[in-house]
This record gives C-alpha cells, sequence and structure tokens, in this order.
C-alpha cells in the first residue's frame, strides 16, 4: 500500500514539473532571450519593444489598459455564454432526429469553415457600431465550435449500449443522462475550451472593424503611432485573459468530467 501511494506521488511531482515548471522555465528562457536581443542588437523600440519596456507601458497605462480589458471580456464572454446556451438544445436536436442530422449538421459544419474575418464588417453593417456586434462576431466564432463537438459526442455513444438499455425498457431521458450525455461530456467541455479562446478573438475582429474601446482598438490605434509597446502591452492582457479563461473550463472540465482524466492516465 505504501509504494502504491510513492508511485502516486512520483507520478503527481512529474504531472506538475511537466504541466506548469517546465512551460514557465521555458517561458522565462524565451522572455530572457528576448530581452537580451533588443539589449544587444539594439533594436529600436517601435520595431521590437522587449520585455521590460512592455512592462514598463504596461504599469504606466494600466488603469486605461484594465478598462479596455474589461470590454473585450465582457463582449466575449457573453458572446460565448449565448454560444452555450443555444448550441446545447441544437445539438440535442441534431443528435436525436436524423433529418437534422442529414440537413442542418452538414450546414453547420460548412459555417464553421467560413472566415469570420470576413464577414466582420457585415455583422457591423447589420448590428452597428456598439456592443452589439462585437458580441454577436465572439457569438459566431464559439457556436460552430461547441455545436459540432457536442453533437460528435452525442453521436459517439455506443449503439449496442443503446439497444441494451432500450431491452431493459430505459426510458429515452435515462438514456440521455446514462449514456449519451456521459460520452458526450468530454467532447462538450473540448468544445469549449476552444471556444472560450476563440470568442475573444472574434470580439478583437470586431474592435478591428469598428470600436472606440477594447483591446482590439488600443492595438488597432497604437500602430499609426509606432506605439509597439502598447500594442505589445494589449496582446499580454489578451494572452492573460484567453489563458484565466481557458483554465477556468479546464478546471470545470476536471470537476464534471473526472472519468476523461483517469481514462488518458
Amino acid at each position: 500500500m505504501s509504494r502504491t501511494r510513492e508511485i502516486t506521488r512520483e507520478e503527481r511531482i512529474k504531472a506538475i514539473v511537466s504541466g506548469y515548471l517546465m512551460p514557465a522555465v521555458t517561458l522565462a528562457l524565451l522572455v530572457g532571450a528576448w530581452e537580451a536581443a533588443c539589449r544587444i542588437f539594439e533594436i529600436p523600440i517601435w520595431l521590437l519593444p522587449s520585455p521590460s519596456a512592455i512592462a514598463i507601458r504596461l504599469m504606466e497605462f494600466w488603469s486605461l489598459l484594465l478598462y479596455h480589458a474589461y470590454v473585450t471580456f465582457y463582449e466575449s464572454i457573453l458572446g460565448f455564454f449565448v454560444a452555450v446556451i443555444l448550441a446545447i438544445p441544437i445539438s440535442i436536436a441534431i443528435a436525436y432526429s436524423r433529418m437534422l442530422q442529414n440537413t442542418i449538421y452538414p450546414i453547420l459544419l460548412v459555417f464553421q469553415t467560413v472566415p469570420k474575418v470576413a464577414i466582420a464588417p457585415v455583422i457591423v453593417m447589420w448590428f452597428g457600431l456598439g456592443l452589439e456586434s462585437k458580441i454577436v462576431i465572439a457569438f459566431l466564432v464559439s457556436f460552430f465550435v461547441i455545436v459540432v463537438n457536442l453533437t460528435t459526442g452525442f453521436l459517439t455513444a455506443p449503439p449496442e449500449l443503446i439497444d441494451i438499455a432500450r431491452l431493459l425498457n430505459a426510458k429515452k431521458t435515462q438514456i440521455f443522462l446514462k449514456i449519451r450525455l456521459p460520452y458526450a461530456m468530454p467532447f462538450f467541455f473540448s468544445g469549449l475550451k476552444s471556444a472560450i479562446t476563440l470568442s475573444i478573438v472574434g470580439a478583437v475582429i470586431g474592435e478591428f472593424v469598428a470600436s472606440s474601446e477594447g483591446l482590439g482598438y488600443v492595438i488597432l490605434a497604437a500602430a499609426p503611432q509606432l506605439d509597439t509597446d502598447i500594442a505589445f502591452a494589449a496582446i499580454l492582457m489578451l494572452s492573460v485573459i484567453g489563458l484565466a479563461l481557458f483554465a477556468t473550463v479546464h478546471v470545470l472540465e476536471r470537476i464534471f468530467v473526472p472519468w476523461a482524466f483517469r481514462e488518458t492516465r
């Protein structure tokens, strides 16, 4: 029993080292090399600012950047939640309808491949220059990913297992809750992790097209003035928001879908 505990501890330490420590050390080395290259080769700040210069501007304009970060976060998270709310019932309907699988589902796959950058100007024309257009774009880039992943999860439930449940007089709700839903949950969270980061991309795309606030607007406004350090500071904040949201979904996945992680060990 003690030997088993020892192995478990060693595995946990290895998981922490490989999952957290090694990426952190690699990132630190890359940032150090970036700083050294900027100083040694005297790269102009307008061309490539050093990490220290970016940190200085980040602290200097912290309150302003924080406000714009809140705007982008609000746009992306609202678009993401609307996508989740609509994607779940649509995926269930597709999973239980052969007609929808043959008609709507292929169309959704086609729409998923459409570059959202191309339709962003049209969305802005339809919904105006305010928050609504950015929320719609964030919704669109999230919605199709969630629907496709969740529908795929529902359809991967083994037919023979469903047949056995029917032979045992299981109700449709029981089959859904005990078979289809557990099989779909890992796919669902995989879609959520992709969608939560894509929603930020969608919000920034909308801000690039037409906006007066948000981190996308900050990056766009900094470019003509050659304020590259401000642009990099905004990009850094976008990365932090994306990582935080991704980590949140990952933690929820570990809570609600623990069997998926046990299977991958």
